[in-house]
């Protein structure tokens, strides 16, 4: 893996799905690291997610402006603890833009609504899944902040091959929206030890994903 070291391009790993290292400087990544802190405290608080099936996610997630469960949104947490999620702030949304310009140029009228924040530990992992819930076809912008991981980046089909592996450090921006935005993705790995405390973050990765839901209400 690269570190610090060596400088990290730009690229576009898949048609519509953009990767810009570095992108959020420190201080920008401690703000963040605050405010999901704030939010994992609740009004809902951050958990491990259970699975239709029983199963339970190693990630931990915390919900700002819609609440997610599997498969859907709704404005209360009814598999938490019923209570409302916390409204989705308006710098936020104006941070997805500006990450969307960064990307692409343009953004768009992008007005993301949602944001899921999910928690990695050393161990916990994030099988290939498509982020198909939302009734909008938007781009989806990722920002990472703390430890390092390996970013599986697949196709629309399958969640097989072929995909391409990318290293997301502290700072990183990844936005996937067009012929990439139902493209199947995970993190099979992070690599711990390698977050910069300077973030907040001296163990784990956080990971931001914005989102328009397209719903209303």
């Amino acid at each position: 893996m690269s570190g610090a070291l060596f400088p990290r391009d730009r690229a576009v790993v898949a048609p519509g799905a953009v990767h810009v290292p570095g992108w959020l400087p420190v201080e920008r990544q401690r703000e963040l690291v605050d405010a999901c802190r704030d939010w994992a405290r609740g009004p809902v608080p951050i958990r491990h997610t259970v699975l239709p099936g029983g199963g339970v996610m190693s990630v931990q997630t915390v919900c700002v402006g819609w609440h997610w469960q599997p498969y859907g949104y709704s404005r209360t947490a009814d598999d938490v603890n019923g209570a409302p999620v916390a409204e989705f702030p308006q710098w936020l949304a104006e941070l997805g833009r500006e990450a969307l310009v960064e990307a692409s140029g343009e953004h768009q009228g992008y007005s993301p609504d949602a944001a899921l924040i999910n928690f990695y530990d050393g161990t916990a992992r994030m099988g290939m899944h498509q982020d198909k819930e939302e009734r909008s076809a938007a781009p989806v912008v990722s920002l990472s902040i703390g430890d390092s991981c390996v970013f599986r980046f697949g196709n629309t089909e399958t969640r097989g091959r072929p995909y391409t592996d990318v290293e997301l450090a502290s700072g990183d921006l990844f936005v996937f929206g067009g012929a990439s935005r139902f493209a199947y993705h995970g993190v099979p790995k992070v690599l711990p030890g390698t977050a910069d405390p300077a973030t907040g973050m001296r163990a784990g990765r956080l990971n931001i994903t914005l989102r328009e839901t397209g719903l209303a209400g």
